[in-house]
């Protein structure tokens, strides 16, 4: 520790010479699309002969206490603004939000200036900010000036979903931003909303076009590539760069599933790249910078490139100079550790400069040679770990690895091509228009209302539900064969059962204002829906004929997701249930709506098909809750 006076003497004299003028006065770092200042210049062309020779031959020392165990030494320092977000972003968050830390527990502007200016005097020359969102913080513009004024920072950059980046952008340029990562998982207007459960695609787009007017380049774009989503839209993004400079970086998704691994849903580097060099063979591999995350590529001819962040099949831990700090004032060495240490703590405690570099140094020592999915990519069978929290998928917003992907997403969006981005940019379509619900059964009492869309809890049962060991329809010598039904009693048995069909933007209008060339599309869906149910034992083998007492085919229409949700229920009065029957007139209702507007998409999604509930019969009643 001897040696640290002389070496920020030294790391002193080396700022000097790169920082100032004979003024005295500091240097400002060039902005995006101005000419290159002095400080951005090669040293040898600004640093007199004899400057140069004194600094080869004493070799500023980095930071003892930014070194870990392994000789990495951690130059790039992530700070977390806050925890909130202006998105509900599907795999992130329910539509509600979630509990946050109490203000009080957050680091205040002054801290975040404390800590970042520690860490810029030990040797960090690269501070990103992120959250949550970093651009709905109020003070975000003042924290990039007040960064911009440390001595010894040469960048400071953003990480952003783009939402407010178009009006704030202007502003964060003057006070010093060089640096712009914008989120972004798909160019499909309507695919963006049901994602993020908001609207504000264009918002995105008029931000990134934003920043490429104020000279930014290149401007990075990270999309987290997952299978049944978006990875359909790879070609696309790449398309992006032909005539934007722009750095499309595609990132593996994080495949955690509750709590278990399920890599099924990654789509690999190697994956990606066979995919982008069957399209463009000539695709040429750029070098790679030290202790870059990414791997980079252009097409000849293009203005921009693209990039893989192989943080799952290619781990780039072991040049890794990344620390970060969460909005709640933790120190992360790793991000996807589970170690952190309160600065915030120490910091309100009253620890010392030298205090809070001891213990800051302790927790950088403690670093692991690699992060633990790393050793899990390599197993057969990976085992089952602890699940991330909410808050902890906040705090890896910087890459934007996904924590818990949902089953609904693969189910909506899988495989098609998917309409020009333009195309359904300009037939975008709010949701003020009036709602039309149809339904076959016009009683008074009758519910409106049809079931949310959103994930549903597991189908629990509300009484007995004794089930059987071995399939009912299959006789002792395994052959399908129909059950025999002729002893049991005749109940009352009713069944309610589901399904959803995504239009799109496009056809949700037509079908909401009455407008398709074939007609009545909910009057033919609810129609055919009603008729399947009546004839179920002719479409499905083995099902009884049920005479049915009653059917009721409900569709209701929701805006938020341009979609029509089905719900059909069946009554009647027998030995056997009628669940059958209400599944088959849900589908067959779907299948109706498909084909009355196919003509004006293909890119119409079925999903949720769901027995809701059943009562009669000696296995007793079924409620999904």
């Amino acid at each position: 520790m001897a040696a640290q006076p002389v070496s920020r003497m030294l790391r002193l004299v080396l700022r000097s010479s790169v920082r100032s003028c004979s003024s005295g006065a500091p240097v400002t770092q060039p902005r995006p699309g101005e000419p290159s200042q002095p400080a951005v210049e090669p040293l040898s062309s600004q640093v007199p002969s004899r400057r140069r020779q004194f600094l080869r031959e004493h070799t500023v020392p980095f930071s003892a206490f930014l070194t870990d165990g392994f000789g990495r030494r951690h130059s790039y320092l992530r700070i977390s603004l806050t925890e909130k977000c202006n998105l509900r972003c599907q795999y992130c968050m329910p539509e509600e939000g979630v509990p946050l830390t109490p203000k009080a527990d957050l680091l205040t502007t002054g801290e975040i200036l404390t800590l970042a200016r520690l860490f810029v005097k030990e040797g960090v020359d690269k501070i990103r900010l992120t959250g949550g969102e970093p651009l709905i913080r109020p003070d975000v513009v003042d924290v990039v000036a007040q960064l911009h004024r440390l001595e010894g920072l040469r960048t400071i950059g953003i990480t952003t979903n783009g939402i407010n980046l178009a009006r704030l952008l202007p502003q964060l340029q003057k006070a010093g931003l060089s640096a712009i990562n914008i989120s972004l998982d798909t160019l499909v207007p309507a695919k963006f909303e049901f994602i993020v459960r908001r609207k504000g695609f264009h918002k995105v787009m008029e931000g990134i076009h934003k920043a490429i007017e104020l000279g930014y380049h290149p401007v990075k774009v990270n999309c987290v590539v997952m299978r049944g989503l978006n990875e359909d839209e790879l070609l696309d993004f790449v398309a992006l760069t032909e005539g934007l400079p722009l750095d499309v970086r595609f990132i593996e998704y994080m495949p955690f599933d509750g709590n278990k691994w399920n890599f099924k849903k990654m789509v690999s580097y190697k994956e990606m790249l066979d995919t982008l060099q069957q399209q463009w063979p000539e695709l040429e591999k750029l070098p790679e910078e030290e202790s870059s995350t990414a791997k980079a590529f252009k097409i000849p001819g293009f203005r921009g490139q693209v990039s893989f962040i192989t943080s799952m099949s290619e781990h780039f831990c072991g040049t890794c100079n990344r620390l970060r700090i969460t909005a709640d004032g933790n120190l992360k060495v790793c991000l996807f550790g589970n170690s952190e240490v309160s600065l915030r703590d120490h910091l309100r405690a009253g620890a010392s400069e030298e205090e809070l570099l001891c213990i800051i140094g302790a927790a950088v020592g403690r670093k692991k040679r690699q992060h633990a999915e790393c050793f899990l990519m390599r197993q057969d069978s990976p085992p089952a770990i602890p699940s991330i929290s909410f808050r902890d998928s906040l705090r890896i917003q910087g890459l934007r690895h996904r924590v818990s992907f949902s089953n609904q997403m693969v189910t909506l969006w899988k495989r098609g091509r998917l309409p020009q981005t333009r195309l359904l940019t300009q037939q975008w379509l709010g949701s003020g228009l009036p709602q039309r619900h149809y339904s076959s059964h016009l009683d008074s009492d009758a519910n409106p209302k049809c079931l949310s869309p959103e994930p549903q809890a597991p189908a629990t049962p509300s009484g007995p539900l004794p089930t059987s060991d071995q399939l009912t329809h299959v006789d002792t010598e395994g052959r399908a064969a129909m059950v025999d039904v002729g002893r049991k009693p005749d109940t009352e048995r009713v069944a309610v059962a589901s399904a959803m069909v995504l239009l799109g933007p496009v056809a949700f209008k037509l079908v909401q204002e009455n407008q398709l060339k074939k007609g009545d599309a909910l009057v033919v869906a609810q129609l055919a829906g009603i008729q399947a149910a009546k004839v179920t034992s002719q479409l499905i083998p083995l099902c009884h004929h049920v005479s049915l007492s009653h059917v009721q085919v409900q569709l209701e229409l929701d805006s938020t997701r341009h979609a029509v949700v089905i719900r059909a229920s069946c009554r009647a009065r027998g030995p056997t249930g009628v669940e059958m029957e209400a599944l088959t007139s849900a589908a067959v209702a779907a299948l109706a709506l498909y084909d009355m507007c196919k003509a004006v998409s293909r890119d119409i999604v079925l999903s949720e098909i769901k027995l809701i509930s059943k009562t009669g019969g000696q296995r007793g009643d079924f409620h999904r809750t």
